[in-house]
């Protein structure tokens, strides 16, 4: 069993986290690690490996990096090459984005979705932290002195309830009043995971797997084609983000076509091409994107039930951040607990809420600002400037820990809070 040193005081305060994804694993593992006891509640009989590529920026590594074990377990499965090669839709050379500076804000883990996920979720299991599976949170509710869920037929009470369990989140209904809709993105991603074998037997791709892992990006009017291999080049990962005028309620996936996806690339990279074509067709999914709006509140009217991850703010992919923040949320509220402690449970929610609001809009504009920036490029200009098309990885973002951050910021923060309930009473 993991041990963290020094190990925390409890504190007596209970936390229902609804969904084991990456906000809801986190936000248990970091609840243990400041004395609280979470019990995490998924609606999944059985947890599986699914998915494709996830990357963990700086900001979320450190977090990793806090949890004895986990970053020997990850390094192994973990994506290592050296910066991304961009090109333009055609195969021309642009740059070579490096990634120097930013290992100078600390260290990144990407990889496969549902293997860094099941490292994760056992740790949590070793960690002894209590997970329900097959668990449909049906109802969420709340009183002065409590919050809980309804599953199963069975009432669940705690000090505070994160809803974890993403967009489709029931606790958003009781956050805002209404049942929020979402927007067309007006794209969808291709995206797929595979062995390199077939790739390494091509010339096209051969050089993108055989010397080890690589990173290789095409950028093209409204198209953008990421590919990188990994575990030594041994597999291969690529996505494709692309126009789609589909009208979907919700982002949802289904198999693709690879006749489709080779259609979507017409005119491009012979290399992007064999890549789709050397795809196997059971594994390529077409992901259709919807977008929401960022939402006024996380919080319930008795501030007892916080949404978190993706149930309080989904990113686009572009973003690279949908995943690090979540974690980053999961960081931060375990502080604001352990420093309000169990009879003001509430004001930590509120406090939680003021210290990451802001942060998380920005970060998640960014999602925006790159796609615009590699599928609304002038080429001309970019061949002249081809700095233009870098991913910016800035220190407001990347050099940032959530935890320090929460113990800076919490005392000041609920100072405002209080003063501002002050001028609210009088009112």
């Amino acid at each position: 069993m993991p041990i963290f040193d020094p190990p925390a005081k409890p504190t007596g305060i209970k936390v229902i986290i609804v969904g084991a994804g990456f906000a809801g694993l986190t936000a248990a593992i970091e609840c243990v690690r400041h004395g609280h006891t979470p019990l995490i509640l998924e609606s999944f009989p059985e947890l599986k490996v699914l998915g494709d590529i996830i990357s963990f920026s700086a900001n979320s590594g450190r977090i990793f990096q806090r949890w004895p074990g986990i970053e020997e377990r990850l390094d192994p499965i973990c994506h290592q090459s050296n910066g991304i090669v961009f090109k333009t839709y055609d195969g021309e050379y642009l740059l070579t984005q490096y990634w120097e500076k930013e290992e100078a804000y600390g260290k990144r883990f990407n990889g496969h979705r549902g293997e860094i996920h099941e490292i994760v979720y056992e740790y949590a299991k070793e960690l002894g932290i209590e997970t329900r599976l097959g668990q449909q949170v049906l109802e969420y509710w709340e009183t002065e002195t409590e919050a809980g869920v309804v599953v199963n037929g069975e009432k669940i009470a705690a000090d505070v309830v994160l809803a974890a369990d993403g967009v489709r989140s029931k606790a958003r209904n009781i956050v805002l009043g209404y049942e929020d809709k979402p927007k067309s993105s007006g794209y969808a991603v291709y995206r797929a995971w595979m062995d390199s074998d077939e790739l390494a037997k091509n010339p096209l791709t051969a050089g993108l797997v055989v010397n080890g892992d690589t990173h290789t990006g095409w950028l093209g009017p409204d198209i953008h084609f990421l590919a990188a291999s990994i575990k030594n080049g041994k597999e291969f990962s690529w996505v494709c983000t692309h126009k789609d005028e589909a009208d979907v309620e919700e982002s949802w996936q289904a198999p693709g076509s690879i006749t489709d996806a080779v259609r979507v690339l017409n005119g491009w990279d012979p290399t992007t091409h064999a890549i789709v074509r050397a795809t196997p067709a059971d594994k390529l999914v077409d992901w259709k994107l919807v977008y929401r709006e960022p939402l006024p509140t996380w919080l319930s009217p008795k501030k007892r039930i916080a949404l978190i991850g993706d149930a309080a703010h989904p990113f686009l992919p572009t973003s690279i951040q949908g995943a690090s923040q979540s974690m980053e949320d999961g960081a931060c509220i375990a502080v604001c607990l352990v420093l309000s402690g169990k009879e003001h449970a509430p004001m930590a929610l509120r406090a939680f809420e003021r210290i990451r609001y802001e942060r998380v809009k920005k970060a998640q504009a960014t999602g925006v600002s790159t796609r615009d920036t590699w599928h609304k490029a002038d080429f001309d200009r970019v061949k002249r400037d081809p700095e233009s098309i870098k991913l910016k990885r800035e220190a407001w973002l990347l050099d940032h820990d959530a935890e320090k951050h929460a113990y800076h910021s919490f005392e000041k923060v609920v100072a405002e809070l209080r003063a501002e309930d002050t001028q609210l009473s009088r009112l």
